[in-house]
């Protein structure tokens, strides 16, 4: 996985009081994220199923959330709800993670399997991370409320049409457009930089959560450019792949995923598990 050719970096103490040290994080290039990307669709290509199962499913997901905003008579909210809910798509690619861990160690694959190890993670510290998840996508919700109310005023919209013929066309939406893009920018890159490894680590390694994502941010810290350069990937495939009413996430989640896991392989070595 070319760990042996990255340089660890530092910050990485020696276990002392009966703590275990911290993971050590490797710098990466952008011709890692390219080698991971492959090996991700190989890993797709092998198990085509659990993949376009998973991927379906987050896809009927996203397209709940745009049905109920529309039921809801909130149909202008459609467009940063679809936003918010591709957020949570760390924690839907677990089952990928594993499917792809079982790939890289020869182990059998089962929907039996899978589906427990999922299951197995509701009592461990990767509930605290969907949780985190979870926070900022209200977060998100949140401020867009707010961005409305300061550039359109409390007023409501009869259709996602009407909606969007004020956002493009008037100043107050043409301001709104921009600190919301922003605003949602920033807390995206929070958000990646703090569960873009901590998904597969918390599900190959027992540690905290907060261990997880200082972890996933020395990642980004470490490797800004071939790191953010995955993140603009990512939210570039995301977006085009919700465009037609979610379906293209069937085939982009699952690839997305199995990449994640390489991508993590390559960039956090476990001191007690140098051997991957």
């Amino acid at each position: 996985m070319n760990e042996e050719n990255a340089a660890p970096s530092g910050g990485d103490a020696p276990a002392n009081g009966g703590l275990r040290p911290m993971p050590q994080v490797n710098k990466i290039s952008v011709n890692d994220v390219i080698d991971a990307l492959s090996a991700g669709l190989s890993d797709f290509r092998k198990a085509p199923v659990y993949g376009l199962v998973i991927g379906a499913l987050f896809a009927i997901g996203g397209l709940f959330v745009i049905l109920s905003a529309a039921a809801l008579n909130m149909s202008y909210l459609s467009y940063p709800a679809a936003a918010g809910f591709v957020l949570i798509g760390p924690f839907a690619a677990v089952g990928l993670y594993e499917v792809s861990r079982r790939l890289e160690s020869g182990a059998p694959l089962s929907w039996t399997e899978i589906l427990s190890t999922m299951w197995a993670q509701k009592g461990r510290e990767l509930s605290w991370m969907a949780f985190v998840v979870l926070f900022i996508q209200i977060m998100w919700m949140y401020q867009v409320r707010l961005l409305l109310a300061l550039f359109l005023g409390f007023r409501s919209f009869a259709s996602f049409e009407e909606f969007l013929n004020t956002v493009v066309t008037t100043p107050e939406g043409l301001m709104f457009l921009a600190i919301g893009h922003v605003v949602g920018a920033v807390l995206s890159l929070i958000l990646f930089s703090l569960t873009v490894l901590s998904f597969p680590l918390l599900l190959e390694d027992d540690r905290d959560f907060i261990t997880a994502m200082i972890t996933s941010v020395r990642s980004v810290v470490t490797s800004p450019i071939p790191m953010i350069g995955w993140a603009l990937v990512v939210t570039a495939v995301l977006l085009v792949s919700i465009v037609p009413a979610f379906i293209g996430l069937i085939i982009t989640l699952p690839i997305l995923g199995h990449t994640t896991w390489h991508l993590y392989r390559k960039c956090v070595v476990i001191p007690d598990k140098k051997s991957s």
